[in-house]
């Protein structure tokens, strides 16, 4: 992930990007915060694929009932790890990156290259 802060020079026709932080994120850490957080809190209180199921078709995850089931057991099988994204769903799905940069932690599977922040 690169967060840059751009300068235009509208005349020269050009640009000046600083790169003020830069992570590199494994996949097991690329999921919503408050969803992972979420699941394994429901884990820890013995909640079972019907507790996973309902709270994903909650979230509103795009997927039918017999995908979202298969992945209730999954989970309860498979717990993840703390994302560290923030995803909105509303009208699309969107990234947002704020806890990454922010973070201070040493946070296995997010390694800071650049942290100007």
């Amino acid at each position: 992930m690169f967060v840059y802060d751009k300068q235009d020079d509208a005349k020269a026709k050009t640009a000046l990007l600083n790169f003020v932080s830069c992570s590199f994120i494994e996949k097991e850490r690329t999921a919503d915060y408050q969803t992972t957080t979420a699941l394994l809190q429901m884990i820890k209180n013995n909640s079972n694929a019907e507790d996973i199921f309902a709270y994903l078709n909650d979230r509103n995850i795009p997927a039918d009932e017999i995908t979202l089931m298969g992945l209730a057991k999954h989970i309860l099988k498979n717990p993840p790890k703390v994302g560290y994204l923030t995803i909105s769903n509303a009208l699309q799905w969107r990234l947002q990156y704020g806890r990454i940069v922010t973070l201070k932690d040493k946070i296995s599977g997010i390694t800071k290259i650049i942290d100007k922040c």
